[in-house]
């Protein structure tokens, strides 16, 4: 049969349309934005390392020009 060739590259598209799906909701969920923040300031995920992303996130979009 011709189906097992296709099988693994079926296999590797549904992979990558997952990682895609994934990455699109950690950035509709702000959790990329979240491990950048981490990185960007050297720290580990915590209670308190989150309110600061907070405070700093909320800050930031209240200075944001709004469009329309």
């Amino acid at each position: 049969m011709k189906l097992k060739p296709a099988i693994p590259q079926l296999t590797q598209s549904l992979l990558h349309s997952l990682a895609l799906v994934r990455a699109m909701f950690e950035e509709i969920f702000e959790e990329s934005a979240y491990t950048r923040f981490l990185k960007r300031h050297g720290i580990s995920s915590s209670r308190e390392a989150y309110a600061r992303f907070l405070r700093e996130n909320e800050t930031t979009r209240v200075h944001r020009p709004r469009c329309c």
